[in-house]
Order: structure tokens, then C-alpha cells, then sequence
């Protein structure tokens, strides 16, 4: 077997790829078990056998084989690229745009695609020493959702990492105490917010990480039986609305964090109340990761994280972090408090001003999710049509008992004609993305697909 090259010439500011000692635990579930020692014998054996390249698209879905490979094309100095999304449409726009960029997965397609490379499925060993990382090498290029236009690539350093879980450490750590937490995620690691929580905590907390990606309730409270207490549960609140509703019963938890989109106030203390747990949500996106924390079901203003500050600016809010290279302006509009507090008012993307009245799409979307019958909906602008100011407004609702005529006449008794959505259109369910986010350009094409 091959020796792992070095990532490059290494400057006097290093950090370890991981914390603690050989034989702490790394990663549990279904009886099996993990340690530190092992997990870096795995990296070094990995990282071996990777192809040349600059970049590396890492497609795993086994939670343990994507940070192994994750950290395996780290060490070999190449920058880990995390796609939105895993359509193959979506993955060649990424690969196509990143110079020498190859694709890394759990197991091979058939037939092999060119520029692929699969991970054996016993993963080698190599023995060697604990691995450093500069703290300047840039180690991923995370992409926004694409929920208001065309995914946008952030690239983050390995410096950036260590100081942003430090920071994650410091505002969630008092949920598990002095003990070690097992996290349960039910978002996907190539998201930034699955990436911070359940790949880079494990690795730099640390914490134990379930491999696994479980969907439905009863899956869920598996892989947290699979896994020892104290038990984190990291998720959305789509995810979280699917167990209170279920009426699953999970094993004892030492606390939920959810983000992606907003929590409903009542949807959190339902989850408190059903899981006697605390529900944690945490602010931030792919360009700032997270900044912010609130107990929603008991506060409306978020908290933001120690060493980050909020400057109001006239081109929007500016986030000064410790973990940022320099400021970064909010997509969201937001209103400062005393003492490092804020609250959120909208996203400045969602402003409509239409004959000289103004609104949001978020509010006008939680109008019509508030109709009775109504499961799920969103509402969005249309691109103008040439010669025209502005676009329409139109939406998408999932209400199967419910007809369109109906819906309108239920909204138009509390909403203003000129926000009344036209079209609007009954499916069957929304084209929410791993995350539970909806990617416009998949939400035009379902508009587009009653025409």
C-alpha cells in the first residue's frame, strides 16, 4: 500500500483532524463500535488509494464512510465539494465547474462512470501518526440550497471548522454535560448544518456519530436505540413534525436540535412535551454557518454565539464571526436587541411590493398553511413576463379534501387581492429536498408541469 502524500507544506497553525484520546469511542450503532485509533487507520488506509485530483464530490451516504472519506481526501490535500443535492444533473454541474473534480461514493454505480472511485467495502487500515491539518487549508466548498435561485459555492478551511464547533460546543454543550453525546441526524452530511453537527462535532467535540440517515419515526427511534446515552437528536422540523404526529416513544434524550426553516412556537413545545426533552433551534446557513441559538418553545429572540456580533449596514445586516474571513451580509431581515440578542423578521429575498402595498412571501405562505385542510403549501413570485414590473404570485398547496376554488375563497377573506396567489395548485406533495427546503427551480417546474 501506497504512503498518503502530505496535503502541502504546512504553516506553524495546525490542527488535529480529530480530539481525544486513541481509544475514546468515534462512531456506534446496531452492536457495532468505533474508536478513535481505528477511525484514523481507516483515513490514512483511505486516503492511500484516492485518485489524484483537486477536488472530490463526496456522495456517501453512510455517515461513518463519508467522514472517512471526507477527512481521507483532506489529508490528501484535496477540498471535499458538497452538492445540494445527489441528482445527477446537479452533481455534473458541480463537477464541471471545479477544475480536476472526481466523485467519491459508499459503492460503485454499474456500469463505473468515468471520474468515479468507490470505497472498498471493508475500508484498509494504515497505521501512522495522529494527522494535522493546516489552519488555512481549504478542506470544502459547501453550496446554498437553491431555495431562492441557483446554489451558490462556500468555501470553508480547516481553521474555519475548529473554530466554529468550538463555538457550537460552547452554545449546545450544557444539553449532554460532561459526558460524551451520541448524535442521531436525521439531514445529510454534505448540508452544512449535517455537516457542523453530525460530522465535524463528532470529530472535534468530541461526540459518538450513528452512521446512519433513519427517515421515518420508527426508524428514527431505532438508530437512537442503537446508540448510548446521553442521546442528541440533530433533525428539521419536518423531520420533527413526523414524530410528534406519529406518537413514536424514543429512548431517553439529552436534547433536539433542529434547524433548515423555521420552527413553529407550538411544534417545539409539542416536541418538549412529548420527548421531555429541551428542543434547541440554531440559526445560520451555508455562507456564516451557525451563529445563533433560541429555546423556541419558550423564546422568540435568538442568542447568537459567543465572539459573533450583528452590524445593521444599508446594504443589510453584517455577521462578524470569529470562524469568517470577513463580514457576511444576511439574506434575512432582522431586528437587534440588547445584549446579543435578535429576532427575526422575514428574508429580504421574500419582500413584495405589488401596486404599492407590501408583504412577504414567508408570511403569505404561513396564511395559506393555515388553512383548514391544508397539510403543506409554499408561495412564491414568478419571474416577470416580458413588459411586466413584476411577477405573479402563485403556490403550490398539498390539501386533499380541499379544492382550489375553496382554498382562494377561505384566503381571500383575510388577504389583500393583489397577494392572492394565481395560480393556485393542489399536488400531492411539496419537492422538499433532504432538508425539508424547497428549491425553486423545482418548484417552477411543478407550477410549470399544470400548465
Amino acid at each position: 500500500m501506497s504512503r498518503v502524500p502530505a496535503a502541502h507544506p504546512m504553516s506553524s497553525c495546525l490542527h488535529p483532524l480529530a480530539v481525544g484520546a486513541p481509544a475514546r469511542p468515534l462512531a456506534a450503532g446496531a452492536g457495532a463500535r468505533i474508536d478513535l485509533a481505528t477511525f484514523l487507520e481507516h483515513v490514512r488506509g483511505v486516503a492511500a488509494l484516492l485518485p489524484p485530483g483537486r477536488h472530490a464530490v463526496n456522495l456517501c451516504e453512510d455517515r461513518y464512510r463519508f467522514l472517512v472519506g471526507f477527512c481521507a481526501i483532506a489529508l490528501r490535500g484535496q477540498v471535499n465539494l458538497l452538492p445540494p443535492s445527489r441528482a445527477p444533473a446537479v452533481v455534473a454541474d458541480v463537477q464541471r465547474c471545479h477544475d480536476q473534480a472526481w466523485c467519491l461514493g459508499d459503492s460503485a454505480p454499474d456500469p463505473l462512470p468515468d471520474g468515479w472511485f468507490a470505497l472498498p467495502e471493508v475500508l484498509p487500515r494504515l497505521p501512522g501518526e495522529a494527522p494535522l491539518l493546516d489552519a488555512a487549508q481549504q478542506v470544502a466548498i459547501g453550496f446554498t440550497s437553491g431555495s431562492t435561485g441557483a446554489p451558490a459555492a462556500n468555501p470553508k478551511t480547516w481553521g474555519a471548522f475548529v473554530t466554529s464547533t468550538a463555538q457550537n460546543l460552547q452554545a449546545l454543550g450544557d444539553l449532554w454535560g460532561g459526558c460524551t453525546p451520541a448524535v442521531v441526524a436525521t439531514v445529510p452530511p454534505q448540508h452544512m448544518y449535517g455537516m457542523e453537527m453530525s460530522v465535524l462535532l463528532p470529530l472535534l467535540a468530541p461526540a459518538v456519530l450513528h452512521a446512519g440517515r433513519p427517515f421515518f419515526p420508527q426508524d428514527v427511534a431505532q438508530a437512537l436505540a442503537e446508540v448510548p446515552a446521553p442521546r442528541l437528536l440533530v433533525t428539521t422540523p419536518v423531520h420533527l413534525k413526523a414524530l410528534v404526529e406519529s406518537g413514536v416513544a424514543l429512548p431517553p434524550l439529552a436534547g433536539i436540535v433542529t434547524a433548515t426553516a423555521p420552527l413553529p412556537q407550538a411544534l417545539a413545545a409539542a416536541a418538549e412535551a412529548c420527548f421531555a426533552t429541551e428542543v434547541r433551534e440554531v440559526f445560520g446557513s451555508t455562507e456564516t454557518c451557525i451563529f445563533a441559538r433560541r429555546r423556541t418553545a419558550s423564546e422568540q429572540a435568538w442568542t447568537l454565539l459567543p465572539g459573533v456580533r450583528l452590524v445593521a449596514e444599508e446594504d443589510g445586516t453584517q455577521v462578524h464571526a470569529p470562524h469568517l474571513p470577513g463580514p457576511v451580509v444576511l439574506a434575512d431581515l432582522v431586528e437587534l436587541l440588547p445584549e446579543g440578542r435578535f429576532l427575526l423578521r422575514g428574508r429580504r429575498a421574500d419582500l413584495l411590493e405589488i401596486a404599492g402595498k407590501r408583504a412577504s412571501l414567508g408570511d403569505l405562505t404561513r396564511r395559506l398553511q393555515a388553512v383548514s385542510g391544508v397539510r403543506d403549501a409554499v408561495v412564491v413570485q414568478l419571474d416577470p413576463e416580458p413588459g411586466q414590473p413584476v411577477g405573479r404570485i402563485a403556490a403550490l398547496v398539498v390539501a386533499p379534501e380541499r379544492e382550489e376554488a375553496d382554498i382562494l375563497r377561505e384566503l381571500r377573506a383575510g388577504m389583500d387581492p393583489v397577494f392572492l396567489p394565481r395560480p393556485l395548485r393542489r399536488v400531492a406533495c411539496l419537492p422538499r429536498n433532504e432538508t425539508g427546503k424547497l428549491p425553486r427551480d423545482a418548484v417552477l417546474a411543478l407550477l410549470r408541469g399544470g400548465e
